[in-house]
Parts: structure tokens; C-alpha cells; sequence
């Protein structure tokens, strides 16, 4: 018999079906020369300090750091994680040949090899790796096994994150807590969860410290049309107030009128980050919630793999674009326009080889089936990928740009002013996106503004007036911009293009961050207050102690999440990662042991 192993009980049992293997046991389904049984995510994981020896059991600063000389694996002491794994131990006994049906990604690829490693495995190993759950791709997969050696990278680098996270974690918050912590606290130190409260420290503090600064502008309003001065900002009242009586009395000149055509292309497919940053700015859901159901949408076959930090398509999967497209029947109106016109447009900004890592882009699989179940919130989001996916196959959005200079000479002081407007000509991709939200509709307001007709060295009276303003802090981060910056290392980058070349060297991996998010506001690091994501004094206060410039940099984090990347690559060692880590925990306990104690105070 060939065992195959899932990371759910659903998913398991829906590769039960496809295999054939209807006959329900304790744990497992069998049939057809197979047995199909599942993890429930986690039922194993790496010692804990006391697991290795009593010396580790007391929290004591003269025994750290701990760096085990072997890291060990046990169960998670859960009574049913236990008994399912006693049933996958002894079908690994029995069986002629494993095959892998975790999650395709890296941490399913640890979860799986974890329990295979705990029950002495011996047998040969292949691996399913698939990207959507429907019978079509289960069977595919299954015609397509690959030999689990060809993950041998994804695994180095899933289990020496786990091995870093846990010699970083250990000794970090024993090592702080120790020297800084009020009786019977904890502090907890982490990795990625230390440089993410810390970015929302930095974003707080520019924020207290801001001191705002008057100043005043000059606009002018000409037949209808309000024109800016191009002079700036005025450092006075009476400056600003001068400037406006001089030109006040003389008249207003159209210098020049520039009417450009440009295009605004669909924007990308979502990657996780992206769909999580989409879903907080537009519906206010966390990133945990946004997590929770685009995973639900992939078990129900609905959409593709979602833990993914990519937002790109093979090009294998072109051709059956019309496909899914066809399955998406109450989309009708849109996807009939987009296959009547004969072969669908293949860009490289949608379809590129090179930028698949372990997957592709989140799309629907063109099954409907199981879309009548949905609740709101699942609909919200299949929705929004739904409308991304169909947008990337329309035409691009047609407008036109409009440029209006003027000037008033008054004696010897010339004023020059601008106005921009910009109208869309061919909707293009938009017509997706037919409801504007409140951030929408404000831009359409300053960027789509309707501008009267001009023409070159007319002239007239004008209106003109200055407007008192002053320059404004930072803004509080949402939980989409924290997003964003995780993505970015902290940088704050808006170009699609340049973020995308950045992803590398974010901190955390999409489909952990949003946990990381979760344990700040679990551990009263950090809170909402609706959608701002703010530090609280004691999250403040942890920052300011902590003297490791490498704990708490998102710049520097980034760069070693680049290396983990490395290591799933095949282009980096995990020897030399661990030997780093091995010297930078001893590094973070030898600081925290020359620095003066502060007592942080109770949370």
C-alpha cells in the first residue's frame, strides 16, 4: 500500500475521493492500493530547554545562551495530535512508499518531514506538489509525483528558520526578562515580532515628535478653473498676502496648454501580502482574518494555493485561462466580452517563468460549485480575486492628461501658476471596479478633475487668494501599511516594481505574518484602535531598552530572511546560517548582560 499523507483532515479526505480510497478507518481512508491520512497541521516540534536536561529548566543568566549540540523533535502534548500520530507511525511501518501531500510550501514541507523523521521512516518518499485542490489538479499532481529530494533546500531552510527562531527566541527572552522584567512578567523577544514592534515604535515616536510648521500658499480661480502657484510654500502670512495684492489687479494669461493621452495598466495579481493589505484597506479585515478565508476559499476548490509571496502565473497555466474563466458564470458579462474576442492577451507582467518561487499568483480555479455557501466575508474576497484576476486581461485604462499654465505679471513680479486634470477617455480594466471607495473617490477628486476649455494667450480677470496650511505628521499605520513595511524591511515603497524586488529581503514570510501581528496584540505589545496599529507604552518602552541594533532592524531581519531564501534556493549554506545565528545569540546575551538594568514595569 502507498500512504499519502496530508496536512488536514478536508484535505485528505478529498484526495481520499480522487484516489479512490472510500472505505473510512481510524484516521485514515483506504482503497485502491492506497491509505490517505492527515496531520492536524503541527504534531511535532523542537524540544523545549528542559527537554535537554534540568540545567536549562531554571532561568539563569550564567547558563545562557543554550545551544543544543542536537536539536530534537516531540509531540505536541495533545491527546488527538498524539493518537494520529501513532496511526501514521504505524502505517510508515507498513507501507511501501510515503507520499507527501503537505501543503506545497516550506513550512508544510517541515511539518510533514517532522512526523516522517519522529516515526522512522525508512520507506521511499515521493512529493505532491500542487496548487489548488480541485479533482483536475489532485489528479495531475498524482501523474506528476516528484522525488522528495528535490526539496531537500525547502526543508534546510524551513527547519533552521524554526532552529533560529527557537535559539533567538530562547535565549533573547530568558536573557531580557532576567535582567529587565518586573516580577512574574515575561518578555518576549523574537526574531520577526521584535523589528515589526519596532517599526510601529519608530512610526509612534516621529509622530510625538513632530513639530508642525505654518505656511501659506498662493492659488488663483480662472474661468472655472483653479490654478496653483508654482512658486511653493510661503514661510508668512505677509509674504503670502503681498504676493496675492500684487498680481490681484493684473490679469491672468494661459501660457500653455498640453493635453498628453497615457495609459494606466491593471494592477497585479495578488501574492498574499497584497490580497491582506486589499482586504484591510477596503474592508477592514486583519490579516489573520484575511488568512483564515482565503484558506477556506482554497480548501472549498474555489482558489489556488494562498500562502504565496508571488504575483506572477506560469505560463502553463495561459492556456487554461479560458477554462476558468468559463466556470466563473456569474461573472458572465465580463468574461464573455474578454473570450469573444478570440485568443486572450498574454503580457510578461502576468505570465513570467522567472518569477514563480513555490507557486503562482491567488486565482479562482473556475469551480463555482461551493460558492453558494459562502458567508459575507468569503464572498468580499473571492470577489476581490475574482475581479484582480479578470482585470489583468483587459485593456488598459485610456485618459487623458491635462496640463494648463499660466501667468500674471504685475510691474516687475512675475507669478507663474498650473493646473491638471485628468479624464478618463476608455474605462479599460476599471469597468471591474465599479464602486469607488472613500480614498478613491478623494483622488478622483484632486486627479480626475474636469478642466474648462483654454486656449494659448487668452486673458482675463482672476480670483486669486491665499490658502494657510501647515505640514502634517506621519500617519498612524493600519494593519495594511504594517503589511507593506514587513513586505519592504521597513522601507516605505510604493512602486510595484521596486517592492517586488524587495520582497526578498522582507521580514517574515507572508503566510507568517499576520501571525506575528496577532502575537504582538496577544502579548499587549501593540493595539488597534480601529484601523490604526499602535504601540503601547510597554511595547515602547521594550524597544528603548533593547541595545541590539540587529533585534530590532527590519533592514537587518530582511537581510536574514534574504538568506533563509538562499537556503530554499539552493544558494546559500544552512551550515553557515546556523554558525551565524550560533554567534549572534551569543552576541545578543553578552549585551544584555553589560547593560544596566532597567525594570521595564508590568504590561
Amino acid at each position: 500500500m502507498k500512504l499519502c499523507i496530508a496536512e488536514k483532515p478536508s484535505v485528505g479526505r478529498e484526495i481520499a475521493r480522487v484516489l479512490g480510497a472510500t472505505a473510512s478507518k481510524n484516521g485514515y481512508m483506504e482503497g485502491n492500493g492506497y491509505w490517505v491520512s492527515w496531520t492536524f497541521g503541527h504534531l511535532c516540534t523542537l524540544y523545549e530547554p528542559e527537554d535537554y536536561g534540568m540545567e536549562w529548566k531554571q532561568w539563569r543568566m550564567e547558563v545562557l545562551p543554550m545551544i543544543p549540540s542536537r536539536f530534537r523533535l516531540k509531540l505536541i502534548p495533545e491527546k488527538g495530535s498524539m493518537a494520529q500520530f501513532e496511526i501514521l507511525k504505524d502505517l510508515i511501518s507498513k507501507c511501501e512508499e510515503v507520499i507527501n501531500c503537505g501543503d506545497a510550501g516550506q513550512e508544510g514541507e517541515v511539518i510533514q518531514r517532522w512526523v516522517m523523521q519522529k516515526a522512522g521512516c525508512k520507506v521511499p518518499v515521493k512529493r505532491l506538489w500542487i496548487s489548488s485542490l480541485t479533482e483536475e489538479a489532485i489528479k495531475e499532481g498524482f501523474a506528476n509525483l516528484y522525488p522528495a529530494s528535490d526539496f531537500d533546500n525547502l526543508y534546510a531552510a524551513g527547519s533552521v528558520r524554526a532552529i533560529g527562531d527557537w535559539l533567538l527566541g530562547m535565549n533573547a527572552s530568558r536573557a531580557y526578562t532576567l535582567k529587565f522584567a518586573a516580577p512574574k512578567q515575561v518578555i518576549s523577544i523574537g526574531r520577526v515580532q521584535t523589528p515589526t514592534l519596532a517599526l510601529l515604535v519608530e512610526r509612534q515616536k516621529a509622530i510625538a515628535n513632530f513639530k508642525p510648521e505654518k505656511f501659506w500658499e498662493l492659488r488663483t480661480l480662472y474661468k472655472g478653473g483653479m490654478f496653483q502657484s508654482t512658486k511653493g510654500c510661503m514661510a508668512t502670512e505677509e509674504a503670502a498676502k503681498t504676493l496675492c495684492a500684487k498680481v490681484e489687479a493684473a490679469p491672468f494669461t494661459v501660457t500653455k496648454v498640453e493635453k498628453k493621452k497615457a495609459k494606466e495598466g491593471a494592477p497585479k495579481l495578488f501574492d498574499l501580502t497584497l490580497l491582506q493589505v486589499e482586504s484591510n484597506r477596503k474592508f477592514g479585515f486583519s490579516a489573520e482574518e484575511t488568512l483564515q478565508i482565503i484558506q477556506s476559499l482554497y480548501e472549498k476548490k474555489l482558489t489556488t494555493y494562498p500562502r504565496v509571496d508571488t504575483n506572477f502565473l506560469p505560463n502553463d497555466v495561459y492556456p487554461k485561462v479560458p477554462g476558468i474563466m468559463r466556470g466563473l458564470v456569474p461573472y458572465a458579462t465580463y468574461t464573455q466580452e474578454l473570450l469573444s474576442k478570440g485568443a486572450l492577451p498574454k503580457s510578461k507582467k502576468v505570465f513570467n517563468d522567472k518569477k514563480i518561487t513555490d507557486h503562482h499568483a491567488i486565482i479562482p480555479t473556475g469551480e463555482f460549485g461551493a460558492a453558494s455557501s459562502l458567508n459575507r466575508n468569503e464572498k468580499l474576497v473571492f470577489d476581490l480575486v475574482i475581479r484582480r484576476f479578470l482585470a489583468v486581461f483587459y485593456p488598459d485604462c485610456e485618459y487623458d492628461n491635462t496640463l494648463v499654465s499660466g501667468e500674471v505679471v504685475a510691474d516687475d513680479t512675475k507669478v507663474e501658476f498650473k493646473a491638471t486634470g485628468r479624464v478618463i477617455v476608455n474605462p479599460g480594466w476599471r469597468v471591474l471596479f465599479p464602486d469607488k471607495s472613500q480614498e478613491e473617490e478623494e483622488e478622483k477628486e484632486s486627479d480626475e478633475k474636469l478642466l474648462p476649455a483654454y486656449q494659448v494667450s487668452e486673458s482675463g480677470p482672476h480670483k486669486p487668494e491665499i490658502v494657510a496650511k501647515q505640514t502634517q505628521p506621519p500617519k498612524y499605520m493600519t494593519e495594511a501599511d504594517l503589511l507593506k513595511a514587513m513586505e519592504t524591511a521597513g522601507k516605505t515603497v510604493e512602486d510595484d516594481a521596486l517592492r517586488e524586488l524587495m520582497k526578498a529581503n522582507g521580514i517574515g514570510r507572508p503566510s507568517t505574518r499576520a501571525a506575528i501581528i496577532e502575537t504582538l496584540l496577544r502579548r499587549k505589545y501593540i493595539y488597534k484602535e480601529k484601523k490604526r496599529v499602535m504601540p503601547t507604552p510597554m511595547g515602547i518602552k521594550l524597544i528603548d531598552t533593547i541595545p541590539n541594533r540587529l533585534l530590532k532592524s527590519a533592514e537587518l531581519t530582511g537581510q536574514w530572511e534574504k538568506k533563509l531564501r538562499d537556503i530554499s534556493e539552493g544558494n546559500y549554506s544552512a551550515a553557515d546560517f546556523m554558525a551565524q545565528l550560533r554567534q549572534m545569540v551569543g552576541a545578543v546575551v553578552d549585551e544584555v548582560q553589560r547593560t544596566p538594568r532597567v525594570v521595564l514595569g508590568e504590561i
